[in-house]
């Protein structure tokens, strides 16, 4: 039986529930991200590497590098003090670094691939070992940021003990995502001759509209019904923020990834090159954690597991868990599942002394059957 809707009392609970809603909203005075405690240690051109402050006495020996993706900013890693896979891991023991990539101008047109990994990349990892004294570093990729870590790793696995791929996109023939179908009609060079920088609000519609409803309409919906309660506001906002906080892409850097991996897959058939030198993912050798979220509508499976196979190492694992793509790093799963799990693997692999490091190789963990994931 459908319940009929006295239509003057929904009036008027609606206009009290906006009331409220503007009267939070007018009282939030900034919207504040990234507040862990931090300093930037060394910057080069846009790029700032971030230190954060321990929180714990004696931290692991081997520091953590996270590297976000080029596209939107890294601050969605550490996106409130509840919500944030950075402070999460301080607490866990961890010594963490990040890189800021910036805001790509006019100047940084002709950037390249080899820019980012050989140059940037290379020099903040070389400062973290200076800075730690470690000979070696956990290396954290994130999305896109896990695809360069992956490239960096393989062109210099003397600097790197561990590696964590996190939602990284790898082997880009699969057709799970509709950004991998778009990617492989498009006109790239056409696109980027005549931007030149591409402009974060052209790739960020993109975005969007790979899932339109919920990204567009449904979200908001959600919003207003909880728009009196002020948590709720403020997290709203926060992601808001970050959403349409998108740097551009240098041009030339954004041509080569998207011919020579969405649309050529170079990277998984170890054809690809930068800086004059191959990428051969056999190089990988090191302790290697691949981590997915089952309802990534951005990174399916399909394509960052094909890397555990693809790689040398013989201590590797995989481990899935049931949120998407955003929810692997402000969601309840991220800090009640993800994050602890994550820190539950690296730390034995963070001590110097590698003889008193026990682990179990080849293991695959997730909330799903292992057929599935073939």
């Amino acid at each position: 039986m459908i319940q009929k809707i006295n239509e003057p009392d929904f009036i008027r609970e609606t206009f009290i529930k906006f009331q409220k809603g503007s009267e939070v909203i007018s009282e939030l005075t900034e919207i504040l991200v990234g507040v862990t405690p931090h300093e930037i240690v060394y910057s080069e051109d846009k790029m700032k590497l971030i230190h954060y402050k321990t929180t714990v006495k004696n931290p692991c020996p081997v520091p953590v590098l996270m590297v976000y993706a080029l596209v939107n900013r890294y601050y969605i890693l550490d996106l409130s003090p509840d919500k944030s896979v950075i402070k999460n891991l301080l607490d866990r023991g961890f010594d963490v670094y990040a890189i800021d990539w910036g805001y790509p101008s006019g100047m940084d047109r002709y950037l390249t691939i080899d820019d980012y990994v050989n140059g940037y990349l290379n020099n903040a990892v070389d400062h973290v070992r200076r800075k730690s004294g470690a000979d070696k570093i956990s290396l954290l990729g994130v999305c896109v940021g896990g695809t360069l870590s992956v490239m960096f790793a393989a062109l210099h696995p003397e600097k790197v003990k561990n590696l964590i791929s996190f939602v990284a996109p790898i082997d880009f023939e699969t057709d799970k995502s509709l950004l991998n179908i778009w990617a492989k009609e498009m006109d790239v060079d056409k696109i980027v001759d005549y931007y030149g920088i591409i402009p974060g609000d052209f790739l960020n519609m993109g975005f969007l509209l790979l899932d339109p409803f919920r990204l567009l309409i449904d979200k908001y919906v959600g919003f207003f019904e909880h728009i009196d309660d002020k948590k709720t506001v403020e997290n709203f906002l926060r992601m808001e923020k970050w959403i349409f906080d998108s740097p551009g892409q240098a041009g030339e850097a954004y041509r080569q990834f998207m011919k020579d991996c969405y649309q050529e897959n170079l990277l998984i058939k170890n054809r690809m090159e930068i800086g004059g030198k191959r990428i051969n993912l056999k190089e990988i050798s090191m302790p290697f954690l691949n981590i997915m979220a089952e309802f990534d509508h951005l990174v399916p499976n399909e394509s960052s597991l094909p890397l555990t196979r693809a790689i040398s190492s013989t201590d590797k694992e995989s481990m899935v868990f049931p949120t998407g793509h955003i929810g692997m790093f402000v969601g309840s799963k991220s800090q009640n599942e993800v994050c602890p799990k994550l820190a539950q693997w690296l730390k034995p692999r963070s001590k110097k002394d590698e003889n008193n490091i026990g682990v179990k190789k080849n293991k695959t963990n997730h909330n799903k059957s292992k057929e599935s994931l073939k």
